[in-house]
């Protein structure tokens, strides 16, 4: 397993106090209120969110939801293991990391062994896009260059910090560091301030669009020997296409990496909420692929087993096996 820097668990612990504080209208909520713990509300974890509430508030007969726009993956963690929301959407390696108490989360005295699955969602590319104008056609090139490595607490800032971890590279390699969130970097990047930014993310993902559509900027190739060795050490990363065409300017399809997006809960939550919960989207499956483009190619067997670290709750465990998904 990889060393990782100490200061990550600090800054797991740093984002989850942070975010309590910031959880006033959220404390708020009805009791019968689900919370759903998303992304930036530009995201696709915001829409998937979103589309699950849906489900939720139509399909599963008196239950209501609500999704919350959040700093990411390891917020969501922290959320979900302190009781703050019942659902939340996170990265697969995340996922893995608070689990297995590795990564970040091996320097916490809070242990995550209370996160459960519920079930995956779509593939996520990690995706790095640059302006033309800056000379970058690979990930290589962005050294020395500007980039944006996201916003503290996001899955886009906590994958970007391993792939720098595996070259080998800090933040003196660039020449200017950013931090913005992802509804933020698009225009950075357009009005010159930034000549990178980085996603985790499916696709089509509207921040890259408004990036390749209002400059000229393209998706570059993220591969070579550390990213090889990287998915080859790590179960929850695989090999990922940014398919050609998704993008203005961006014809062909680019080589990358990636993890797959999440549902997880805690062990307290009532099975039979998560029955209900777990029931309304996959019986209603064909009209959640139609809340996203990025849930088009879902399958039920997939989204079952497919990124699944953390035991599955019973509540799902049952339905699945109702349904004759698992046996």
């Amino acid at each position: 397993m990889r060393a990782f820097p100490k200061r990550w668990g600090a800054l797991v612990l740093a984002v989850g106090l942070s975010g309590a504080a910031a959880l006033g209208p959220v404390a708020s909520a009805k009791a019968e209120d689900i919370l759903i713990a998303t992304g930036d509300a530009a995201g696709v974890y915001y829409h998937a969110g979103r589309a699950i509430c849906h489900m939720i508030t139509h399909y599963a007969g008196g239950l209501t939801c609500r999704a919350v726009p959040t700093a990411g993956s390891l917020y969501n963690l922290t959320q979900v293991q302190g009781g703050a929301m019942e659902l939340g959407l996170v990265q697969s390696d995340w996922q893995y990391h608070a689990v297995k108490g590795t990564g970040p989360f091996a320097f916490l005295d809070v242990s995550y062994d209370n996160i459960r699955s519920l079930f995956s969602l779509h593939a996520e590319p990690f995706t790095v896009v640059v302006r033309r104008d800056s000379g970058a056609r690979r990930f290589d090139d962005l050294k020395g260059k500007r980039v944006n490595i996201g916003n503290p607490g996001s899955g886009n800032r906590a994958t970007m910090e391993v792939v720098m971890q595996a070259k080998g590279w800090t933040r003196k390699d660039f020449s200017l560091v950013d931090e913005l969130p992802a509804s933020q970097q698009s225009l950075s990047l357009c009005y010159g301030r930034v000549q990178a930014i980085i996603y985790t993310a499916g696709h089509p993902n509207a921040s890259v669009s408004k990036a390749t559509g209002l400059c000229d900027s393209v998706v570059v190739p993220v591969n070579g020997p550390a990213i090889e060795k990287l998915v080859r050490e790590s179960p929850y990363y695989s090999h990922a296409v940014v398919p050609g065409g998704t993008y203005p300017g961006n014809p062909d399809p680019v080589s990358t990496f990636g993890v797959k997006a999440t549902v997880v809960v805690s062990a307290d939550m009532d099975a039979d909420t998560v029955y209900r919960t777990v029931k309304a989207v996959f019986d209603n499956l064909d009209r959640f692929r139609r809340a996203h483009p990025a849930f088009g190619l879902l399958t039920v067997k997939e989204m079952a087993t497919d990124g699944l670290t953390a035991p599955l709750h019973p509540g799902a465990a049952r339905y699945f096996k109702e349904a004759g998904i698992l046996p």
